[in-house]
């Protein structure tokens, strides 16, 4: 029997990257309340939320002082957009804010409500600089195979997502994919520095196939996240940057997922000291709590369309929302004030690591990876020749029920698991993440009689 909450879901919702027929069968899991790191549903169930929601609850759940922001900045003004030469203070402090923290040569931000809403901004924006260079041929984008961008249709097409493309006849023309830095995966016999240049190569073989003339830019999340955590070898990023310097073509590096101190740095541009010329943000930068996202645009680009363009016909009625804008500044100040940041890169993050190394050992566990704040695992049948446990990668499904009936909140992708906790995780809490992983990867194991 459903609950009343389930059958009005089943009823009358339309959820998002879901298989409606099956969750109609099934009925959903409805969330009532969270605090801290944990989350607890409509039978009492408490789960430790080893995914800050989708990569975003930075702080936590139940901070009190953001609540506070938002009920005041409703009282004094609950919306006004920015269209036609108004702003507002929260829209106008946040920029700054940003800009601040950002690379020193981004002092623009377009606000968004979203992080596919940023990559459809950059798209826009990109063609438009390049239109005011008089260079209109530059339109192509080049994207990663299995790299993830968003779900609208330009943020779809950006992606590298096969199972996507498959819906809706993407990707769009003018959109170009490259092999992804995916060493458990596809490296071979190569070493992982050797793997990482080769990859990193495949941006420069796309360039002199499609011709310089006709490439608008590169676009990459500084790893990537709903395609497992795939965090490149350390020869990836620098043959990149060399390839790149000799081509005029932008960098895009969308840090929806990695901004705001996921990776011991405000973002993981800085990290790996990459120079963006556009960086699509979101998720962190609200810790979830209102949907904001946006753009921080480089002095090249923003210095072109300023001068250059006129009006730039792209906006969106809740760019810059004031009540999610004023939350987003908080979060930002209490990140600060509380040290996350450094906390992340010099204490909790050094812990998670290594103790998310301790699964390496388990049966079913073919590798661990993280940084940050962010880690994966992939599950085989067999540790050396890494053939996988089910056919259609399956066992990560099962692997997430098991760890759902555990108390902890861990994605498959495919048959690789996936955390990213808030950033305000206890040494505790990860223990405790760690033993509830433990326990369903040893029921997973027992499920498919591999232990």
């Amino acid at each position: 029997m459903y609950s009343e909450l389930q059958q009005k879901d089943i009823n009358h919702h339309f959820t998002p990257f879901s298989d409606n027929k099956e969750l109609a069968e099934q009925g959903s899991r409805v969330i009532t309340r969270a605090e801290g790191v944990y989350i607890y549903d409509e039978q009492g169930n408490k789960l430790l939320d080893a995914m800050a929601g989708l990569w975003c609850v930075n702080l936590g759940y139940g901070r009190q002082e953001l609540v506070d922001v938002a009920t005041a900045q409703m009282k004094e003004l609950p919306y006004y957009n920015l269209f036609f030469k108004t702003t507002h203070a929260p829209a106008a402090k946040l920029a700054e804010k940003i800009t601040s923290l950002a690379p020193a040569h981004m002092n623009k931000v377009f606000f968004t409500g979203s992080g596919s809403e940023a990559n459809d901004t950059v798209f826009r924006m990109v063609r438009r600089f390049w239109d005011l260079e008089g260079k209109p041929t530059k339109k192509t984008f080049i994207s990663r195979e299995n790299a993830y961008h968003g779900s609208t249709v330009v943020g779809a097409s950006l992606g590298g997502m096969g199972y996507m493309h498959e819906q809706g006849d993407l990707p769009i023309a003018g959109v170009e994919h490259i092999e992804q830095p995916y060493y458990f995966k596809e490296g071979g016999d190569l070493s992982q520095e050797e793997f990482g240049i080769k990859a990193a190569q495949s941006l420069e073989a796309k360039i002199i196939e499609l011709g310089e003339e006709n490439i608008a830019a590169f676009i990459a999340e500084p790893f990537q996240g709903a395609g497992g955590v795939i965090i490149p070898p350390s020869t990836y990023w620098p043959e990149i940057k060399r390839i790149l310097a000799k081509y005029d073509i932008l960098l895009v590096v969308d840090e929806v997922i990695s901004g705001f101190g996921r990776t011991g740095e405000w973002f993981a541009s800085q990290h790996y000291d990459l120079k963006p010329d556009l960086m699509p943000i979101a998720k962190g930068l609200s810790s979830g709590y209102l949907p904001i996202g946006g753009v921080i645009v480089g002095d090249r680009v923003a210095d072109t369309l300023i001068e250059k363009g006129g009006d730039f016909n792209h906006g969106f009625t809740y760019s810059g929302h004031p009540v999610a804008a004023a939350v987003a500044l908080k979060n930002i100040e209490l990140i600060e004030a509380e040290g996350i940041v450094d906390r992340v890169k010099n204490d909790i993050s050094p812990y998670l690591q290594k103790r998310w190394q301790e699964l390496a050992s388990h049966p079913i566990v073919g590798e661990t990876r993280g940084l940050g704040m962010v880690a994966g695992l992939e599950l085989v049948k067999d540790k050396t020749s890494k053939e996988r446990i089910a056919p259609e990668c399956k066992a990560g499904g099962v692997c997430r029920d098991y760890s759902m009936a555990n108390g902890l909140i861990m994605r498959p992708c495919g048959d690789t698991m996936i955390i990213s906790p808030p950033l305000i995780i206890s040494h505790e809490e990860v223990d405790e993440l760690i033993e509830k992983a433990k326990k369903t990867l040893d029921e997973t194991a027992a499920f498919y009689n591999l232990v």
